[in-house]
Order: structure tokens, then sequence, then C-alpha cells
């Protein structure tokens, strides 16, 4: 038998609603509750967080801009700041699939903040007496501009903090492997088919090109995401808001958090529009792809261990099988690869998102705000866990070396000297005979053997 929850009466702008005794949030956000019973997704950490802030820049802002009595002020600040600490996080309960605008999260966190203050100030909890969740916490402030504002900073602050250092430390992990495989020369590949003489370490200095490439991309969106919408309120006009709120905001943000935050020059296009979030989902889109594209490469070079490539040895982590002894797989290459699947998928959510903005408002942000922090978290970790638990443990095995002098495309060194139709012919004449490319120009032509060892040396083709 279920224990019977005590409640207590609250009313808003329709009436009066149940909401639990204990709760620090409202009637607002306990009908977004029983409106919205959609998933088990919420908000992340960085989310609230970032609005948290927002909520404490915005009542010092306006302690100094004169609007805001200086008790009150100080006391909303006080409560943000415990949830901006993570001490109240199982306080917000609002579905992610919910109003459009996110105005059910933005009322869960002015609800509790004013909950809190009341609390501390002895007040009755639920009374919004003396601190009114629209009228103090929410001052200068609506839904419409603070939710991409939380979106922007949340999703700079994660990428700046986990997702840039855990590309640098791959690509950094990258880059040792391909000066440790610099010298060791093996066939390259084309079509899956084989190519021209390569080194391992080549290879893996295109993977560490990606990540390098992935890290400029992502610097870039980021610019894009420090303009935020905070200061438009309803449509972007800035009604019911001091001109000089928002500005006061970025300032206090941007240094909380190290990083520039400034009110956009165009509130319209903020407002209405998502297009920052979609080419910053962009970027990670692209990241993910060079992740599956470095992940499987990894996986079919170490593929083997006997009947595959088997050019490299990757470090054992757990057993493979439940069936089959001694079988060891790639599951660190093939977890980063599943990652970067969510992400691409996460992509094509947010693109959806984006194009939701209707007139004067995005009606998709919460969902764009899950998936472009969940990829950004994605990718923080999938890619760190492959550097340390994969890539840093590589190892080269003689495989590669051994298969060059085997191969059928180093006859390609010898089209300037005998032409293209000769060197053809005799590269189908070692494939049906087995024997290697040397052996048979030794035969077909008149090359002198020390000046064909010259030609033929794989160290001078890459």
């Amino acid at each position: 038998m279920s224990k019977k929850i005590n409640t207590r009466i609250e009313k808003d702008s329709m009436g009066s609603f149940e909401v639990p005794a204990e709760a620090y949030y409202g009637a607002n956000t306990m009908r977004a509750v029983v409106n919205f019973p959609v998933s088990s997704l919420k908000f992340q950490r960085s989310f609230i967080k970032s609005l948290a802030q927002i909520k404490k820049a915005a009542a010092l802002s306006n302690l100094d801009l004169g609007l805001l009595d200086k008790v009150v002020a100080d006391q909303i600040a006080s409560a943000a700041e415990k949830v901006i600490e993570g001490k109240y996080d199982d306080q917000f309960v609002v579905d992610i699939f919910q109003t459009g605008s996110g105005t059910s999260t933005n009322m869960n966190i002015n609800e509790v903040i004013s909950n809190l203050a009341i609390e501390k100030m002895d007040g009755v909890i639920g009374s919004k007496v003396p601190v009114h969740p629209n009228d103090h916490v929410n001052m200068g402030q609506s839904s419409n501009d603070v939710i991409p504002t939380a979106i922007h900073i949340a999703a700079i602050d994660i990428t700046t903090k986990n997702l840039l250092p855990a590309i640098e430390q791959l690509k950094n992990s990258l880059i040792q492997k391909s000066e440790e495989f610099m010298d060791i020369v093996k066939t390259g590949r084309t079509h899956l088919q084989d190519a021209t003489p390569i080194t391992l370490g080549q290879e893996f200095l295109g993977f560490a090109g990606q990540m390098d490439r992935s890290n400029s991309r992502i610097k870039a969106a980021l610019e894009g995401l420090r303009e935020v919408a905070l200061g438009g309120t309803a449509v972007g006009t800035g009604i019911n808001t001091h001109n000089e709120f928002s500005n006061r905001v970025c300032v206090y943000i941007s240094e909380w958090n190290g990083q520039e935050i400034r009110e956009t020059e165009n509130h319209f296009q903020s407002q209405n529009t998502l297009d920052a979030i979609v080419y910053m989902s962009g970027a990670l889109k692209t990241l993910a792809v060079s992740a599956i594209k470095i992940s499987n490469d990894i996986r079919w070079l170490g593929s083997g261990p006997r009947a595959g490539f088997g050019e490299i040895e990757l470090p054992e982590v757990q057993p493979g099988s439940s069936i089959m002894p001694g079988k060891v797989n790639p599951v660190i290459a093939e977890s980063t690869a599943m990652a970067a699947a969510q992400v691409i998928g996460n992509d094509l959510t947010v693109s959806i998102a984006g194009q939701s903005g209707n007139f004067e408002l995005n009606v998709m942000m919460p969902v764009a705000a899950f998936n472009l922090l969940q990829s950004i978290e994605l990718l923080s970790t999938s890619l760190s866990n492959l550097a340390n638990q994969c890539v840093t443990g590589i190892k080269a095995t003689d495989r590669g070396p051994e298969m060059v002098e085997k191969g059928l495309a180093i006859v390609t060194t010898l089209v300037p000297v005998i032409g293209y139709d000769a060197s053809a012919a005799i590269a189908k004449k070692a494939q049906l005979s087995g024997k290697t490319i040397r052996q048979i120009a030794l035969e077909e032509t008149n090359i002198d053997p020390s000046e064909l060892d010259q030609i033929l040396d794989p160290s001078k083709m890459v």
C-alpha cells in the first residue's frame, strides 16, 4: 500500500493546486509535472546551474539599478547560490518534453529560489511573501530570453571545462603514437584495397589532424554562443526590463565563469531562432563523425589476432565473449563509436528544433538544450576514455611491414621507369602467380637488381 504524500494548497493565476508539503517548488511547477508525464528525462545539472546563475546575477543587477530591495536581492542571490552548488537538484522535476519555451522550468527555478528565500526569512513557504517568484526572482526576465541564454551559458561552460580538454587529450595521445610509429612502413589502403606504402605514424597523424580541426570548429561555434538573448523579454522588444539589465547580468556571469558572454545586438533573431545552437551541434556532429572514423580504423587495424589485419595490438581491458575463451574485443573503440552515433542522432533533433521557430519564438528549446548538452557530455567522456584506455596502450606489430613486400601497389614506383601499361602487366602477373612485384620485375625487365632495390624501397615511397 503506497504511503500518502502530505500536501499543501497553493494558489496561482489558474486557482488552487496541491503541492507536496516538503517541496520547494510550487503550484506552477506541479501543474507541469501533471501535464507532462512524458519521460524520465530532466534538464542536466549544467543547465540548472546556468539558470541559477542568471537568477543570481539578475537579483544583483536589479539591486544595482535600484529596482530591488537589498534584503530581497541578497536572499535571492543566496538561494540561487545554493542551487548553483547543486544542493537542490531534486527540486527540478519538470520533464524535458514540456512547454516549448521552457516556461515550466523557468517557473520551477523561480519558485524554488523564492521559497528558499522565504524559508530563510522565516516566512511561509508557498506564500510568495516577502519574495515573489515572478515579481522578484523573475524581475526583468521572460522564459523566452532566459532559457536560450541558459542553454548558451551551459554549453560554453561544459565545452570549455570538459570537451576541449578531452579533444586535446586525445589529439596529444594520437600525436604521441604518430611519433612512436613514424618509421613503421606498412601498406596503405584506398577503397579497402592495397595502395602505396604509408607509415603507421602517418595514419595516426591523420587521426590527430581530425581532432585538431574539430577543436578549431568548436571554438568557432563557441563564439556564436557568447551572444545571448537576455534582455529581449517576451518578443525581443525588452518590455518590462531596464535597458542596462542584460549587460550587467552578462558582466556578472562572465566574471564568475571566466568566459565572456554578451548581450545580442539583435534580440529578434536571438529569440526567434536557435541558429547558434544548431551551428554548435553541427560542429559536435563533425567531431562525432571523426570519432567514428578513428574508432573504426583502430578496430580494423587491430582485427585478428590471426585472421584479420593485426597491424596493431589494442590494450586488453576485459574478456570479449561469454562463449569463446580467450577472445578480446575492441570494446573501448566500440563504446566511443556508439556515443558518437548518439551525438549524430542528437544533431538531427537539434536541427528539427532549430527550424521550429514561429515568428517571435522558438518552441522546441528544452529538447534542443537537452540534446546539445548531452552531446557535449558524451563526447567529453568518450574521447577522454578512448585516449586513456585505448590509444595510449596501442602497440605496433610486425604484420604491417611484413606485408609491404608482398603488396602489389608498390609497382606504382615503376611507372616513371617502364610506363603505366608495363607496370600494370607486372602487377597482374604477380597477383596471379603469387610472386612479389620485385620477383616479376626482375624476370620481365632489364632493370639492374640494385637499381630495382632503390626503385622499390618502401621507405622512399612514404
